[in-house]
């Protein structure tokens, strides 16, 4: 063997515990119950101890439970001189057990620390251990040379066993991690291929459609600017500024999508202080930025533009406090303006952008967070909070 085998522990996933299923779990149970109600029944059920040395011995044989959970526990976490510790103590009560004529006990004791020696430590502190043990059982159980070389051979056998199955599971636990993540990997990449698909087919139409509507109403707009002033005509470049206005946001609006579905947006608090450039507003953020998914970063950017409309609806020249807060499971935004207190939050269900918070209320639960929005006494607040 080479010396990282000699030196090495098994695997955690080796150490711990595999899932199973009720009905074996409950086989399990029965049949550690029927072992150990056995072996008591063996050490205390003749005449020769009095009541309170049985319930002493019952408290060892319980003390000796824990501390086998424990040895698992240190294992585990592959703590070697707890564990060591552990075990010598164990084989310590066995012997004192032997002393108090208690030998099922003991021997139990004793082979027990000899297999879970081999089956959890590394080798260069099983192999002593179990040695230590297994002579000492065969020092004081006085079997003949061929029934004690049998027994302490099956029972290093057995170890060992144990040790290379437990190493085998574990292989197939992290295998089987691997694959999983490999698969999520695999569901993630087919994912993020469908959705630059979809961005590409709404930058080739729509996108486009958009374009060439702003060039057509630009030069709308050019040309009835050349026709002499008039009633009707102010009407009219009224409204040609006004779809050349709302094409411009559809436009914006859809470069935003398509980055979103390339998954390339920018962080949300860059994206705010952008949104509220050139106006009496004022952005705070408060934890620690971290990337959102793009769920919950759509929402808060679609919420903000949504506030920040009704705010210029409704409340023109008014201060707009922008807060963004991260926090530990959760991010929360709120918008909350100096003046406009009077407005009914009815009016929060349309405005200029063509959301309206009625739909951000229905994105956020459908997120699982919530959205609130209402008038204070110097003002109105909208509130959302999504889990991120």
């Amino acid at each position: 063997m080479i010396r990282s085998t000699w030196t090495s522990w098994p695997s955690r996933e080796a150490l711990t515990r595999a899932p199973q299923g009720r009905t074996r779990a409950v086989i399990g149970r029965f049949v550690w119950s029927a072992v150990l109600v056995g072996l008591l029944w063996n050490a205390f059920a003749d005449d020769r101890y009095a009541l309170w040395q049985v319930a002493v011995g019952l408290a060892v044989t319980v003390g000796c439970g824990f501390a086998v959970r424990a040895f698992f526990r240190t294992t585990r976490e592959h703590l070697l001189w707890p564990s060591l510790g552990l075990l010598v103590l164990l084989m310590t009560v066995a012997y004192l057990a032997r002393e108090a004529g208690a030998g099922a006990l003991a021997v139990t004791l004793w082979c027990g620390c000899a297999v879970i020696a081999l089956e959890r430590l590394p080798l260069s502190a099983a192999v002593p251990v179990t040695a230590a043990a297994l002579i000492t059982y065969a020092v004081v159980k006085g079997d003949g040379w061929m029934t004690t070389v049998i027994t302490t051979g099956s029972l290093c056998l057995g170890g060992y066993v144990l040790r290379l199955d437990a190493e085998a599971r574990g292989s197939g636990q992290r295998l089987l991690a691997q694959e999983r993540a490999a698969r999520e990997a695999e569901a993630g990449t087919a994912a993020l291929a469908e959705r630059s698909r979809i961005a590409r087919e709404i930058h080739d139409v729509l996108a486009h459609s958009l374009s060439a509507q702003l060039v057509h109403l630009e030069a709308a707009r050019m040309l009835i600017e050349r026709e002499p002033a008039g009633e009707f005509r102010d009407q009219v470049l009224e409204r040609v500024v006004a779809a050349r206005s709302m094409a411009r946001e559809g436009l914006a609006e859809t470069r935003q999508a398509l980055s979103a579905l390339r998954g390339e947006l920018t962080p949300v608090e860059d994206f705010l202080r952008q949104l509220v450039a050139g106006e009496p507003a004022e952005v705070s953020v408060a934890g620690e930025p971290r990337p959102l998914s793009a769920e919950a970063s759509q929402a808060v950017r679609r919420v903000a533009q949504e506030a920040l409309t009704n705010a210029r609806k409704h409340a023109p020249g008014a201060a707009v406090f922008v807060r963004l807060a991260y926090e530990p499971d959760a991010v929360a935004l709120e918008v909350r303006d100096s003046g406009g207190g009077h407005r009914p939050a009815g009016e929060l269900a349309v405005s200029g952008s063509g959301y309206g918070l009625l739909g951000m209320r229905e994105r956020a639960e459908l997120l699982g967070g919530s959205l609130d929005a209402g008038p204070e006494e110097e003002g109105f607040v909208v509130s959302l909070r999504v889990p991120a």
